[in-house]
């Protein structure tokens, strides 16, 4: 158990995702960054750079906005307004409770009686998950006090329920039993008035249950001078209603929260607070940052910070009045050096500054990102952040750190995510001593395509390395021989030999870096050699060899370089790249696979060796393409030359 806060992000199904203790919530003092400031340039930006559809989603629904109204609750006897975030203010007049989150500061203010405290503290102890499951039983306690609806003028009940969530809006809501399940199975369980007040324009709405509508096609029924009207202009209308009356006003809303980045850990940087008696909170100078860790023999949090016991590290002179102080025991959320690191590393020896900005004008922003998506809202989310506020600042000319990136699939054993506690770890080291790194290193590679998950199988392990093994025992035959007659025309291995270093050198300047079909064409034009090494002319067969060992040398360093030097005699990384001849590219057609989103749409044929142009061309010529659009936009086209098309729909 770490003993220590975290972040809502860090919250997986209700445990650390560290550790994977159960999160249990309580009221602290804490920091923060406050990067719903960032929320819309967050979600603007995105349209900016180059990253994976599934990732930029995973963020838009992090932030989640969604356009309403903030609604004024007023509790006459303790004289408090509550606002409420709703996106259907035109189902205000079918407000017919009040609900609290059980994390809602004022819950107890409402009502301190035990049967309340035994509820809060009961539903605290379960996950967010688990409060918000579409089939729990909804639970609550009443609060012995009423609100008034701002639009009717009743007053109406306030609970406290656990299916509210204190992250979402303002951590209480109207309830409008008619128009949202959950609200209608509470208003049910605890007898309260379910009433209609928006049905489909044709009036033919469902009975017994919450009628759960869009807006878009309805009408408003029983909303005093409202009624009748289409429920989008209703929404306006109602909206300017209570504007004019200061009951309410249209606003945002996001999912996303402030970033909380105090932790009751050792490890981590401090933060430079200093507390005075006489001047209160106190920022450490400049000249004396950074600030840094004492030495302590227990790391152990133990519910507060081990900073704590350091007292000759804690008690300090205050800055303003020479007096006492002590500083603050909270490091920061390891997050945060992760959020900045890479533009240190444009700038590593800079003893000055973290970095020079025109150092970082040269660098910045990186162009290709390489991590895997489980960092696609903790990392990747913060490092945004952390640039558009550095930039804000004046440090940096670039609103974005990661121009592209690319999410790379995980490597499993047995199905599982590789795991001491499992005993499917794989060791390096006994694979390297048994079958070489090279051998290590493109099976890792050729195992599948790197953007998705891969099963490790020894087996497979082997078969690389026979190909390898393969490759290596017939360069050393084709060393051997004598070369006494002239090559002639161009032979099948020598288009074989063309037709490989045109697939391997496309396979890695593609985006979606197809090491694996790379490695494969290296294998098919091996195993051509073997076929055609006793046909073909010698000269051929010699190009042949040496082509197959500059090919695999990104992936096979120490075969590769051997290869190359036994059949040239010279060191293969001194040598440019090969170049296919296109005269000896095979003009064939071949069948141009079309998927959109991913999923098989068509397949089509097409001239083989055509431009990225030509087949996209071909592919936006589907008949099903234009089918399955359906209104939905292109935004983004992957192709792979001599082989697919894929078209990112939205």
């Amino acid at each position: 158990m770490d003993a220590t806060v975290l972040a809502n992000e860090q919250v997986i199904d209700g445990r650390c995702e560290r550790c994977g203790s159960e999160v249990e919530v309580r009221q602290l003092e804490q920091w923060f960054f406050r990067i719903t400031d960032y929320a819309d340039r967050l979600l603007e930006d995105m349209a900016t750079i180059e990253w994976p559809p599934h990732v930029v989603t995973m963020q838009e629904n992090w932030i989640g906005r969604s356009e309403g109204a903030e609604v004024i609750f007023r509790c006459e006897a303790l004289g408090i307004d509550y606002p409420v975030f709703t996106t259907r203010p035109d189902t205000l007049f079918g407000a017919t409770f009040f609900v609290m989150a059980p994390e809602h500061p004022d819950v107890f203010r409402m009502s301190d009686a035990p049967e309340v405290h035994q509820y809060v503290n009961h539903v605290l102890a379960a996950s967010a998950e688990d409060r918000g499951a579409e089939h729990r039983e909804k639970t609550g306690v009443p609060l012995g006090h009423t609100v008034t609806n701002p639009v009717t003028g009743e007053e109406i009940p306030v609970f406290v329920a656990d299916y509210v969530l204190m992250e979402y809006g303002t951590g209480a809501i109207m309830a409008v039993p008619a128009h949202d399940e959950r609200d209608f199975e509470f208003a049910e369980k605890f007898g309260l008035e379910i009433r209609r007040v928006v049905e489909p324009a044709d009036g033919d709405a469902p009975e017994g249950e919450a009628f759960v509508g869009h807006s878009e096609g309805e009408r408003l029924v029983n909303s005093g001078e409202f009624t009748g009207m289409p429920a989008p202009e209703a929404k306006r209308a109602i909206t300017e209603w209570l504007r004019e009356r200061g009951l309410g006003q249209p606003t945002v809303n996001y999912r996303l929260r402030d970033w909380l980045l105090s932790r009751q850990r050792y490890w981590g940087c401090p933060i430079p607070i200093l507390y005075c008696d006489d001047c209160g909170m106190v920022p450490v100078p400049e000249d004396q940052l950074p600030v840094e860790l004492p030495d302590i023999e227990d790391y152990a949090p133990k519910g507060r910070s081990p900073l704590a016991t350091a007292e000759d590290w804690l008690i300090t002179e205050c800055p303003r009045c020479g007096g006492p102080a002590r500083r603050e025991t909270d490091t920061m959320d390891t997050f945060v050096d992760s959020s900045w690191y890479f533009l240190r590393y444009c700038d590593p020896h800079n003893s000055e500054a973290p970095w020079d900005r025109e150092v970082l004008r040269r660098w910045m922003p990186v162009d290709q990102y390489i991590g895997g998506v489980e960092h696609a809202i903790l990392h990747l989310m913060y490092a945004r952040f952390f640039v558009k506020a550095l930039a804000d600042m004046g440090l940096l000319d670039v609103q974005e750190p990661f121009a592209r990136l690319f999410t790379q699939g995980m490597i499993t054993r047995d199905g599982a995510k590789m795991s001491k506690s499992r005993g499917n770890t794989v060791s390096p080291s006994e694979y390297i001593e048994r079958f070489g790194a090279d051998t290590l290193r493109c099976y890792i590679l050729f195992i599948g395509p790197p953007q998705k998950d891969a099963d490790w199988q020894d087996a497979g392990v082997g078969g690389v390395h026979r190909f390898l093994s393969r490759l290596w025992t017939v360069a050393h035959e084709t060393a051997e021989r004598v070369e006494d007659s002239p090559d002639g025309e161009a032979s099948p291995l020598l288009r074989k030999t063309h037709w490989a270093i045109d697939r391997v050198t496309r396979d890695l300047e593609e985006e979606s870096f197809g090491f694996n079909t790379a490695i494969a064409a290296v294998m098919e034009l091996t195993n051509e050699i073997y076929r055609r090494r006793d046909q073909d002319p010698p000269g051929h067969v010699r190009f042949a060899v040496a082509t197959a060992g500059s090919l695999i040398f990104p992936f096979a360093p120490h075969l590769g370089a051997e290869v190359y030097e036994m059949m040239t005699g010279d060191r293969v990384w001194e040598q440019a790249w090969p170049v296919a001849d296109r005269a000896l590219l095979a003009a064939d057609e071949i069948q141009l696979v079309v998927q959109m989103n991913g999923k098989l749409v068509d397949r089509l044929p097409a001239p083989a060796g055509a431009s990225r142009e030509t087949l996209e061309e071909i592919a936006r010529g589907s008949d099903k393409v234009t089918s399955r659009l359906d209104g939905r936009q292109i935004v983004k086209t992957v192709v792979v030359p001599d082989k697919l098309v894929n078209f990112v729909v939205r």
